[in-house]
């Protein structure tokens, strides 16, 4: 079972303040906790941004991979 810290539904979210959410969420959790974000789209341009300003700080694995709905469990390290 997986339990989540804190869950980020992007969808609901303009764009410009997207990745400023996820990035305070993450910044707010502990080592060892988790958020699963919730997007309508591939989320991978921003796995790419956690990989260039925590590059060994998280963790991203794929819950759901579309077509409509992609959900990303992203872990703190």
């Amino acid at each position: 079972m997986n339990t989540y810290t804190a869950t980020i539904n992007a969808t609901e979210y303009a764009p410009h303040l997207k990745h400023k959410v996820i990035f305070e969420t993450f910044d707010q959790l502990r080592p060892q906790e988790s958020m699963l974000l919730i997007n309508d789209h591939d989320p991978k341009p921003l796995r790419f941004q956690f990989q260039s300003t925590h590059p060994d700080g998280f963790n991203w694995e794929y819950i759901e991979q579309g077509p409509t709905t992609f959900q990303v469990k992203i872990s703190k390290l």
